[in-house]
């Protein structure tokens, strides 16, 4: 067994933002675990946590504005770690060109204020897979892409790729912050959510999907895989950098079938296509992931 980086039982958590689907079953878990919870919701989402927990010590939930700084700060204190999850304004919920300033501003608020507050020791920072995919030169390498890789913030402008541009900008600005001010940081980086009640063919993580898919690249995750994968590198104290997280890769036209059913279920079936036995090379590893949790497992 990995050495825990903490004991549940003793330590409080902080989960921003708690109100997303990622974030709401966080807190479940970190609760079914001993942990205590701060669950930081922005304008909504409060209701859903009444029942979580029986003992109202152990789950506290506030109002945390990623923009408002000082809401942050109270929602951190007493924290030994903060789950960090961007949740798309409600007044903006589509991805642009302007996101990316909305979601480096958030993530520079929340890096500033971990780095503010003495009691966190380690920051579970949730990115995308789109931060790694989108690069002119992915199609040459000859080593699979993983962790190491960044998209092309240029490329994604070009191409209109603000999902991408996005979550690049913004981990890369949590990154230089965490390692200018000191605060352990590591990152997941997160295949498309097959769990996500709101997910449709209009999700911002989809823009290029088909590209994705005839490089190798379009990945998704589970609901379970990924709130598993967010406590396995809070609580291993070897963690470190990024990770890439998915369980499945849509590499063979029956696997693309079933995800656009799933996207669009009113859409009429598809007939049978000729590009049925078709397979599409992985060009995507999640190695260091994968490595991570045999060592917890072994």
């Amino acid at each position: 067994m990995a050495p825990s980086f903490y004991d549940p039982s003793v330590s409080t958590v902080c989960v921003m933002d708690a109100s997303s689907h990622l974030g709401f079953n966080l807190v479940k878990r970190l609760l079914q675990r001993g942990c205590t919870v701060h669950a930081a919701v922005q304008d909504h989402g409060e209701e859903q946590f009444r029942r979580l927990s029986a003992d109202s010590d152990k789950l506290k939930v506030f109002r945390s504005d990623p923009f408002d700084y000082h809401s942050i700060i109270d929602a951190l204190k007493g924290c030994s770690g903060l789950f960090y999850n961007f949740e798309a304004p409600r007044d903006q919920p589509d991805y642009d060109e302007y996101m990316a300033d909305v979601e480096v501003r958030a993530a520079h608020n929340v890096l500033e204020a971990c780095a503010q507050t003495e009691t966190i020791d380690k920051v579970v920072f949730t990115s995308s897979a789109t931060a790694v995919v989108w690069r002119e030169d992915r199609k040459s390498l000859d080593l699979d892409l993983d962790e190491r890789h960044w998209s092309d913030v240029n490329l994604c402008r070009k191409f209109k790729l603000w999902h991408g541009m996005s979550k690049t900008v913004a981990e890369k600005t949590a990154w230089a912050l965490a390692m200018d001010r000191g605060v352990n940081m590591v990152s997941i980086n997160a295949g498309l959510l097959m769990d996500d009640p709101d997910l449709s063919i209009k999700t911002p993580y989809l823009r290029g999907a088909a590209e994705m898919y005839e490089d190798g690249v379009l990945v998704t995750v589970d609901l379970d895989f990924l709130v598993d994968a967010h406590i396995w590198v809070f609580e291993d104290i070897s963690s470190y950098g990024r990770y890439l997280c998915f369980n499945r890769v849509i590499n063979t036209h029956p696997d693309a079938l079933t995800l656009a059913r799933k996207l669009t279920p009113s859409a009429p079936p598809m007939p049978p296509s000729e590009e049925g036995e078709r397979f599409i090379e992985q060009r995507i590893s999640n190695k260091k992931l994968n490595k991570l949790m045999v060592d917890i497992q072994s």
